[in-house]
């Protein structure tokens, strides 16, 4: 995509160019965020919510103060996954939002958690959207946390725009699957945080390969990925590989995904862990 032609400043476009021009959202009163970490896909259905609570859970077991922002407003799935069933979000004295706590402490805020019934659908236009976003990073009680992960919603749009420039996110950590349409789709994605001037951290591949249970075997049912090759096209590494398990879908159905341990994740909370050091 070429550099604008027009006058940014006159324009009514939101393009890429005002990104530097926007002033970054203030938290609200009390709240101090050390590293905010958006997680992000080019399409919907490879895993990002399941990464996103993954990358959050691992940090948690590490003695970090951990928060999750599910800005998946439309397609919510945070909530189940740590097994939050009361809806009722109260407010502090100061009118901002309390998070839920999930069962091992992390903090959540998600639309899921406005409704009575997480079967109705939010239909919302994309200005309505991106004000109930800023709201939540901006009118919740996140108190000191260490970690805030922004689990985003898929794809290049309007709501991830207006994320990546009113939100200060230090990385993005990109969700792929091993196909090669989705390959195209994750360099549109990184392409996107590169122009919005944000640091990547880098690629995680979800459902890379399944392991056989007698021979400990792994097959890539999906083909040969050439993810490594997309990464290293793009200026960024592939930073894990997260194996295809019947168990894993169990435990997030059954609101448990804080149970789950994928030593294939143990890089990137490595990785993760270093930015606050």
């Amino acid at each position: 995509m070429s550099e604008c032609t027009h006058n940014c400043d006159t324009c009514s476009v939101n393009c890429a160019s005002k990104s530097a021009n926007i002033e970054k959202l203030k938290l609200g009163e009390g709240s101090k965020i050390k590293k905010i970490i958006g997680v992000s896909s080019g399409k919907g259905g490879v895993g990002k919510s399941f990464v996103t609570s993954l990358l959050a859970s691992g940090l948690q077991k590490k003695g970090y103060k951990v928060g999750i922002l599910d800005a998946d407003i439309l397609g919510p799935s945070i909530p189940k996954s740590f097994g939050i069933t009361d809806r009722q979000l109260l407010a502090n004295d100061k009118g901002l939002m309390i998070p839920k706590l999930t069962k091992k402490g992390i903090k959540v805020i998600s639309s899921n958690l406005l409704l009575e019934d997480d079967t109705q659908p939010i239909i919302y236009r994309g200005s309505l959207i991106a004000g109930l976003l800023q709201q939540f990073y901006q009118e919740v009680d996140w108190g000191d946390l260490d970690f805030l992960f922004i689990d985003m919603p898929p794809g290049t749009g309007d709501v991830p725009l207006t994320t990546y420039q009113s939100i200060p996110i230090d990385r993005v950590v990109i969700v792929s699957s091993p196909q090669s349409l989705v390959s195209m789709i994750v360099s549109k994605s990184i392409n996107m945080v590169n122009k919005m001037d944000i640091d990547m951290l880098g690629v995680i591949e979800n459902m890379s390969y399944v392991v056989c249970p007698n021979c400990e075997t792994k097959i890539e049912i999906f083909g040969k990925s050439d993810i490594d090759e997309t990464a290293d096209e793009n200026d960024t590494e592939v930073i894990a590989k997260l194996p295809m398990r019947v168990e894993y879908s169990k435990m997030v159905d059954e609101g448990n995904v804080e149970d789950i341990e994928i030593k294939e994740l143990d890089n990137a909370i490595k990785l993760l862990s270093e930015l606050i050091r």
